[in-house]
C-alpha cells in the first residue's frame, strides 16, 4: 500500500476502501452485501483504533480486517450475521383470524 492514513480517512464508499487497500473483490458481492461487508469492516476497524496508533500497522491491520469481513459474506449471509438491529428484533404476536373463536 502506498496510501496514507489520512488518504484512507477520506475514502467514502466500499469500492474505494478496497482498491486504496489493494484487495480484490467481486463487485457482484459487494453490492449485495456492501452495508453488512461495510459493518464488519468497521466494527474490526474500531478495535484496530484501540490497540495500534502507528498508522502504517493500522493500515496493514485495515487490509486484513477488510478481507476478513468480504470472506464472510462469501460464505455467510446478512441473516446470519445479524449486524443491523432489524436482524434481532422479534416478529410482532400475529394472531390469526383463523383462530379467533366465538364463543
Amino acid at each position: 500500500m502506498t496510501g496514507t492514513l489520512a488518504e484512507f480517512n477520506q475514502l467514502t464508499n466500499a469500492e474505494d476502501y478496497f482498491e486504496f487497500l489493494e484487495l480484490p473483490y467481486d463487485p457482484k458481492v459487494v453490492n449485495v452485501n456492501r452495508l453488512h461487508i461495510l459493518r464488519k469492516f468497521s466494527q474490526l476497524k474500531e478495535e484496530i483504533d484501540t490497540q495500534t496508533s502507528n498508522p502504517e500497522q493500522r493500515l496493514a491491520a485495515y487490509q486484513s480486517a477488510l478481507a476478513d469481513a468480504y470472506g464472510i459474506f462469501l460464505t455467510s449471509s446478512a441473516q446470519e450475521q445479524k449486524l443491523f438491529k432489524v436482524f434481532h428484533d422479534q416478529a410482532p404476536k400475529v394472531v390469526l383470524v383463523s383462530e379467533i373463536m366465538e364463543e
